[in-house]
């Protein structure tokens, strides 16, 4: 039997950032190959937190540390492979645990806050974020049916420095069980999604994918027809090896009452990247825009992509990377902007769960810059030391600006 690669989210995410993984531990039986690997990780983060009324001039700073994960979760992959009939099968299920839970006394367990009361914390639990099988083979492509990372967003985010690391953590209060790198500050996060995928066969460094996705009900009661993402990738090899690519998302929903203000609503994004490297170093530059898309300073797609009166909120974002390689040691710095205007706005940036309004030409900007640097210990281990700036512009009612400095150590095992 011809052993196929498991491709695996945790090493695409590696081979992003310029480090070395390790293997996985595979064990075979009769035709099926079972492949395990994963990761853990850990990080100290000290944070500077300045709120400043715009009107009154008055602020307020908070410094906080907390012992947290970073953009990655802990991750344990099984990745099942074989071939039968010509095709190549693969089914993948993960787990991501991460260290942190909700008790306020040492010793509990999680779900045991508010002094024991056994308040379940979402952020503490056990994300299955891969359940997945595909088939197919170098002559057709492949079809993939289940839970996965998305199209829209998928190569910004394995390309984001960060995520070996923390980066900015104002929509992620610590501590949860993963920070947010730079999501919301040059991009919008992708997330594990359920989805019907066909990518095409590799023609010479070019190869698309396309599928439909999970509908999300964010503008009425109706889902009559899925999401859609596609996207399409050039890469090449030689002496400035590189990547270019586009992506698009769009999704509709409708109301099912009457009178109804949102009778249809269509949310897209549209996305182009690239990357190329000379030598040790590595550029990587970014943009995206989303009509009806949702908040991108806040990350999430499909989250406050209208006011409910029809009206879309308009999003941009950018974001700019260079890193270089010394030896076992990567220096690395990013840079990103998110804007949001008009449609369903923010109408305080101190907190993702701030009242929400819709105000003509009020907008909502993050910014953020990110200095790091990534040490390989050896093939397994990575040490990470960070620093990152970031600024919240809010131009609505309340006129209040943030401005939060996180610092932050640790590292991360790759198996």
């Amino acid at each position: 039997m011809k052993k196929i690669p498991s491709v695996r989210p945790l090493v695409l995410a590696l081979l992003a950032c310029g480090s070395t993984g390790s293997q996985a531990v595979s064990f075979t039986q009769n035709d099926v190959t079972l492949d395990i690997n994963g990761t853990i990780n850990g990080f100290y983060v000290v944070r500077d937190a300045k709120t400043t009324d715009r009107i009154t001039g008055q602020s307020t700073t908070t410094t906080n540390s907390e012992l947290t994960n970073g953009l990655l979760p802990g991750w344990i992959n099984f990745v099942a492979t074989t071939q039968a009939k010509g095709q190549d099968i693969k089914a993948h299920i993960s787990f991501a645990p991460g260290i942190n839970n909700n008790s306020q006394t040492v010793g509990l367990p999680i779900g045991n806050n508010a002094n024991g009361a056994g308040t379940t914390n979402p952020y503490s639990q056990i994300d299955t974020r891969n359940v997945y099988f595909q088939f197919g083979n170098s002559s057709w492509g492949t079809l993939k049916f289940g839970r996965d990372i998305g199209l829209f967003g998928q190569n910004i985010i394995l390309s984001d420095m960060t995520l070996l690391g923390v980066g900015g953590t104002s929509n992620a209060g610590i501590p949860y069980n993963t920070t947010f790198g730079m999501i919301g500050h040059g991009y919008m996060y992708t997330g594990f999604q359920p989805q019907i995928t066909y990518s095409t066969p590799n023609m010479g460094g070019l190869q698309a994918s396309a599928g439909i996705f999970q509908p999300s009900r964010f503008a009425g009661d109706e889902t009559k027809t899925p999401g859609f993402q596609a996207k399409v990738d050039y890469d090449w090899k030689g002496a400035m090896p590189g990547k270019v690519w586009g992506g698009l998302v769009t999704q509709s929903t409708s109301c099912s009452v009457n009178p109804c203000t949102t009778k249809s609503f269509t949310g897209t994004g549209y996305e182009v990247g690239a990357k190329a490297g000379i030598g040790n170093f590595e550029a990587v530059a970014y943009a995206f825009k989303g009509t009806g898309l949702g908040l991108s300073t806040v990350g999430a797609q499909f989250f406050g992509g209208s006011d409910g009166n029809g009206n879309k909120t308009d999003s941009t974002g950018y974001f700019l990377q260079g890193t270089y390689k010394f030896g076992d040691t990567k220096f690395g710095i990013n840079y990103g902007q998110n804007k949001d205007k008009d449609g369903y706005t923010l109408t305080s940036s101190r907190t993702i769960n701030s009242v929400l309004r819709a105000t003509p030409d009020n907008q909502i900007k993050n910014r953020a810059v990110t200095v790091g640097v990534y040490h390989s210990l050896n093939k397994y281990i990575t040490l990470v030391g960070e620093f990152n700036d970031e600024r919240i512009t809010n131009v609505l009612d309340t006129n209040y600006d943030n401005k939060n400095r996180t610092f932050s150590v640790g590292g991360l095992i790759f198996f």
